[in-house]
């Protein structure tokens, strides 16, 4: 196996590894609303304009039918709207709604405070954290690119007031 190679396994590994320990640092999902279609669409609708299906299928890589049956269910739930297109097209566009903004929220706090207990028991200082953090940020606008599709980011993760949705 040459260098790049073993590389390449050991960096499989070990995102292997840090998906399993972010999933399990959530625990088992007690007290958390949605479900994990549920978090992120509504993680991807709070950060940029309103897509139409179509869109949300390509973002996500997977069938229309699929996006559809996970946002009629967003939908029978008030997770979401569906608006017109303000551009003048036919298709619907979707936008969370405030319940599903304050529901991603207190959802998201639950898994921030797992993320944090992951980096205190890594006894990791803020400059550990930041520099991971940029890695991260890298690898995955690198992916996006590749891709070609783009993740719309805002820090901060803060609700809107019930006038801007």
């Amino acid at each position: 196996m040459s260098e790049q190679e073993r590389r390449l396994s050991d960096l499989e590994r070990e995102l292997t590894l840090l998906s399993r320990h972010f999933v399990a640092s959530r625990g088992p999902r007690i007290g958390q609303s949605l479900d994990r279609s549920a978090y992120v669409l509504l993680t991807r609708l709070e950060s940029g304009e309103p897509p139409t299906l179509k869109e949300l299928a390509h973002t996500f890589q997977v069938d229309v039918s699929t996006i559809n049956r996970q946002v009629s269910a967003m939908l029978r739930n008030g997770l979401v709207e569906r608006i017109p297109d303000p551009d003048g097209g036919m298709a619907r566009k979707f936008r969370p709604t405030v319940l599903g903004l304050e529901r991603l929220e207190a959802d998201r706090a639950i898994s921030r405070a797992g993320t944090s207990r992951l980096i205190e028991a890594s006894g990791w200082a803020g400059e550990q954290t930041q520099r991971f953090l940029d890695l991260l940020i890298e690898l995955n606008q690198g992916i996006e690119h590749l891709e070609g599709l783009a993740w719309s980011r805002t820090s901060g993760g803060t609700l809107p007031s019930s006038t801007d949705v």
